[in-house]
C-alpha cells in the first residue's frame, strides 16, 4: 500500500525505512494536528493531553471508579494517580464514595472541570469537522474504516 500525499511536518528530514513509514507519520502528525489547539488551551491551565483524556472519559461515564477509568485508558492505577490527583487538586474532578462498596471512589467532573473538558473537546471537534469536510464523504468513510480497524486491535 502506498500513500501518495507527502506532508512536511517534521523538523528534520526523515527517510523511509519501510513502505508504511509514511502512513505512520501521517497518523502521528495528524493526531498532533488534531490536538494542537486543545493542547495549547490546556497548557494555559497547567494541564496536558493526558489530563484531557481523563476529563473526557469521566464526562461520558456514569459513576466511573478509578479502576474502571484506568482500565478504559489502558494504564495502571499507579500511572493514573498523578494526573488524577492533579485534576482533583485543581478542583476539576471530585469524588464520592460508592454506597455499595465504600472504598471505591466514584469520579465526577466539577462545574469548572466540565467547562475545561467541553472547551478542549470542542477545539478538537472543530479541527476534525474541518478535516472531514475537506475530504468529502468517500474520504470520511475510508477514514472511519481505517480507525475502526485499528481500534479492533484493542480487543
Amino acid at each position: 500500500m502506498v500513500i501518495e500525499k507527502k506532508i512536511n511536518t517534521a523538523s528534520v528530514r526523515m527517510k523511509s525505512l519501510h513502505p508504511l513509514d509514511h502512513a505512520l507519520e501521517l497518523l502521528h502528525f495528524g493526531f498532533r494536528g488534531l490536538t494542537i489547539k486543545a493542547d495549547q488551551f490546556l497548557a494555559t491551565r497547567d494541564l496536558s493531553r493526558v489530563h484531557h483524556r481523563v476529563l473526557y472519559i469521566i464526562a461520558r461515564a456514569d459513576e466511573i471508579n478509578v479502576g474502571d477509568l484506568a482500565m478504559t485508558l489502558g494504564v495502571s492505577k499507579q500511572a493514573l494517580h498523578r494526573p488524577l490527583k492533579h485534576l482533583i487538586d485543581q478542583d476539576l474532578v471530585g469524588f464520592s464514595r460508592s454506597p455499595e462498596r465504600h472504598r471505591f471512589k466514584l469520579l465526577a467532573l466539577t462545574e469548572v472541570g466540565r467547562t475545561v473538558e467541553q472547551t478542549a473537546t470542542e477545539l478538537e471537534r472543530q479541527t476534525l469537522d474541518q478535516a472531514l469536510r475537506n475530504v468529502g464523504t468517500e474520504g470520511q468513510q475510508a477514514w472511519t474504516s481505517v480507525m475502526a480497524s485499528l481500534a479492533d486491535n484493542l480487543n
